[in-house]
């Protein structure tokens, strides 16, 4: 089956993605053609199946060891295999595309728990993270060959496990002449740079902290439920940030860590949120200003991060954006005020669908792994070597 795969010239696969925003699944089918950093991709479909309010908040307790519990987690990984093989399924029926036309699905998971530095006070609580969504249950359900897990591959060889999509960025956005930053904004801010001509050698990345993740929650917060997002920045720009608590914000310890680095809701997730909402009360703002400073903290945070960890490594043209965070108008004016002297875009601007971006790389990551192909990049995760990230599950 695989000697199969690998001897064709061209392949049709679905990636499938769900981040820390917990918006819904993404589901990418394209057409994969070459291997490895040679590859070439042609995004055929983009599907995304959301989340209704019940599965986020589940998902969500899950991400907190206050809320958590073994059972919830075992069960829950089985549910959202049902839910991404779904998302598959609808993604190629939407395409057109037959039973037999797809030759294999990809699956990042779901992220409930990043862990990429171990507890020397408890030697069992060792550098781990764990993705949900049983594998099995993808290709037992939808009848392909699926490929999934890949985090853990690149901790077992002294990596992070995060950020995975340097891998893809560099085959989809590599230029010869451009220096360019990709800067994904979902639940968390990740970026990778790609030096003008870079080679694998010379791509970094790392998590530039939280993206949408405090912007969404204090507006769920506010609104008690009624609203899970601000919908274009709208709400934020009818408000003024506060500079005293912004200042606040961006003294967190993360953002003087150099990279590799990466985080999670385990340090930007509800407490963190709460702690904020606090302050901001006692400060007496309303509540557009407090959505307003949400904004403003990530807007500041990714520009800190291109200013202070990416330049003075190597030039930066133009900064790419997608994820959710690219549909919010206040945070892309907010980091073209905060980076002038570059050109601020989405993807959609070079001819890829912002919110399918992510879903396309773990395609790219499940085809390398079918081939036996290393799809970390060490520069970026801090493995030590190249590996083949990635798990099995027949259908």
């Amino acid at each position: 089956m695989l000697a199969g795969l690998a001897g064709k010239a061209s392949v049709i696969g679905i990636g499938l993605m769900s981040g820390t925003s917990l918006d819904g699944v993404d589901a990418a089918v394209v057409k994969i053609e070459g291997s490895g950093l040679q590859s070439k991709v042609h995004l055929l479909h983009y599907y995304t199946k959301p989340y209704d309010d019940e599965l986020r908040a589940r998902i969500k307790d899950l991400c907190d060891p206050a809320t958590s519990n073994v059972m919830s987690i075992c069960g829950m990984n089985v549910y959202m295999g049902e839910v991404f093989a779904d998302a598959a399924i609808e993604a190629a029926r939407e395409a057109g595309l037959a039973q037999e036309e797809i030759d294999f699905v990809s699956s990042h998971g779901q992220t409930i728990w990043h862990m990429p530095e171990g507890t020397e006070q408890d030697r069992y609580l060792r550098r781990s993270t764990l993705q949900i969504g049983d594998l099995s249950v993808i290709a037992k359900r939808t009848g392909w060959l699926t490929a999934g897990d890949f985090r853990p591959a690149d901790m077992a060889v002294g990596g992070q496990g995060a950020p995975l999509v340097p891998y893809g960025d560099l085959i989809l956005f590599g230029n010869r002449d451009k220096g360019r930053l990709l800067q994904n904004i979902g639940g968390i801010g990740n970026c990778t740079a790609l030096p003008p001509g870079a080679g694998a050698e010379d791509v970094f990345a790392f998590d530039t902290g939280p993206g949408n993740m405090i912007m969404d929650q204090t507006v769920l917060t506010l609104t008690d439920g009624r609203l899970s997002y601000d919908e274009g920045g709208a709400w934020a720009a009818l408000g003024t940030s506060d500079e005293e608590l912004l200042a606040e914000l961006l003294s967190h310890p993360y953002f003087r860590q150099l990279p590799p680095k990466s985080t999670g809701r385990e340090l930007f997730g509800a407490a963190y949120t709460e702690a904020f909402l606090r302050r901001a009360g006692e400060r007496g703002l309303h509540a557009a200003d407090i959505v307003a400073t949400a904004t403003a903290f990530t807007a500041h945070t990714i520009a800190n991060a291109c200013k202070e960890l990416v330049m003075p490594r190597c030039r930066i043209d133009e900064v790419i954006v997608s994820g959710g965070g690219a549909h919010n108008r206040t945070l892309m004016a907010a980091l073209a005020r905060l980076l002038p002297e570059q050109s601020i875009m989405n993807a959609g601007a070079l001819g890829l669908a912002d919110d399918a971006k992510e879903a396309v790389i773990f395609a790219l990551l499940g085809h390398s792994f079918l081939r036996g192909e290393p799809n970390n990049v060490p520069a970026a995760t801090g493995a030590a070597y190249p590996t083949v990230m990635g798990k099995l599950a027949l259908p």
